[in-house]
């Protein structure tokens, strides 16, 4: 029998949390608002599991189109192709190198 591959196979080093950062997280992740046009980087959280990503976008960095529903879509260029994500903010922060070029 083959050997099962499904969504999240291979993310247990990944998508693991530091042990400083497990438990209850900071409510800013719910105050987080972003707007059409904003950089972003996929850092996906492990502790919430609706609107994750897949594991080939985590640490890419990508601007956000629009927003729908709770969701946002990024676009983002993987080679010669840009692919649209459906990501919910838990799983997206401001990209450190727009951060910096603002300071």
């Amino acid at each position: 029998m083959r050997k099962s591959r499904g969504y999240r196979h291979g993310t247990r080093r990944l998508f693991k949390k530091h042990t400083r950062k497990k438990g209850l997280r900071p409510p800013d992740y719910l105050l987080r608002d972003f707007d059409e046009g904003d950089i972003v980087d996929i850092i996906v959280d492990s502790g919430e599991h609706k609107g994750m990503p897949h594991r080939r976008y985590h640490g890419k960095t990508g601007e956000i189109t629009k927003k729908q529903g709770k969701s946002y879509i990024v676009l983002i260029k993987q080679g010669n192709a840009i692919k649209k994500i459906i990501a919910n903010r838990e799983h997206l922060r401001l990209s450190r190198s727009v951060i910096q070029q603002t300071n």
